[in-house]
């Protein structure tokens, strides 16, 4: 079945049946859980076929949830129905806890896990906490079957990135660029010299010169190959896209 159909009809949202999958999903992390000191960290949240968040852990909340609802722990208590909700980020859309960069590759992913083609992935992901700052980690996700042939749900284990710095790197969600700034970004990215650019964009040589020395002082590097490798790891770039284009959250 395909992604999108799974999408627009839910096949589970509340009910005995979904309280039957989100249970067996939380029997698959008690039943593969890791001694305590493992598994500090890792945030793991139970998720339906559309990708709405269910249930989750206290370290899933603890990141994700407003800071005044963080303490839950809902697969600690296996409620019986699955519509029980705890925190705000029970009901909300996964999609929207991950970075705009990464999130196209990441549903790539996600519609071959729903569609059947695989059980299982990991990858890299770029996610956003409650408070809007971003984090790098490893993501697995893993299919729950069910009574149909399709997954019912899918459990996801999150790791947060050790490397600090790393993660200084990735720039939450702020309108960093002009619209001109984007397009002469996407143009270096895409191999461009000045004055293709110039002729693209209507714009003097100089014209162009002078928005590239500020991109540069603007992300700190030396040149613009430093410029497009530096876009890319800040998230501002999209991954997995060509031609390049800036994640639309960051024009002004």
């Amino acid at each position: 079945m395909k992604f999108s159909a799974l999408v627009d009809s839910p096949q589970i949202s509340t009910g005995r049946s979904a309280a039957g999958t989100v249970a067996t999903a939380v029997a698959t992390v008690r039943r593969d859980a890791r001694p305590p000191s493992d598994r500090q960290g890792v945030c793991m949240a139970v998720l339906d076929p559309t990708l709405t968040i269910r249930q989750a852990t206290q370290d899933f909340f603890r990141n994700f949830a407003t800071p005044d609802e963080s303490g839950a722990d809902v697969l600690a208590g296996a409620p019986s129905d699955s519509s029980t909700t705890a925190p705000d980020i029970c009901g909300r859309d996964f999609r929207e806890l991950v970075h705009p960069s990464v999130r196209q590759p990441l549903m790539r992913q996600f519609e071959r896990l729903l569609s059947g083609r695989c059980d299982r992935f990991s990858a890299h992901v770029v996610a956003l906490r409650s408070e809007g700052d971003a984090f790098t980690g490893s993501l697995t996700a893993t299919a729950v079957s069910g009574y149909a042939p399709d997954p019912a749900a899918v459990l996801v284990m999150m790791r947060p990135g050790q490397n600090a710095e790393g993660e200084a790197v990735v720039a939450p969600r702020k309108k960093l660029l002009s619209e001109i700034d984007a397009r002469i970004l996407e143009g270096i990215a895409a191999g461009l010299s000045t004055i293709p650019l110039a002729s693209r964009l209507y714009l003097s040589r100089q014209g162009v010169e002078y928005h590239v020395t500020g991109l540069l002082r603007k992300l700190k590097v030396p040149n613009r190959a430093a410029l497009v490798s530096r876009a890319y790891a800040m998230g501002v770039l999209t991954v997995g896209t060509w031609p390049p284009r800036v994640v639309e959250g960051f024009i002004k």
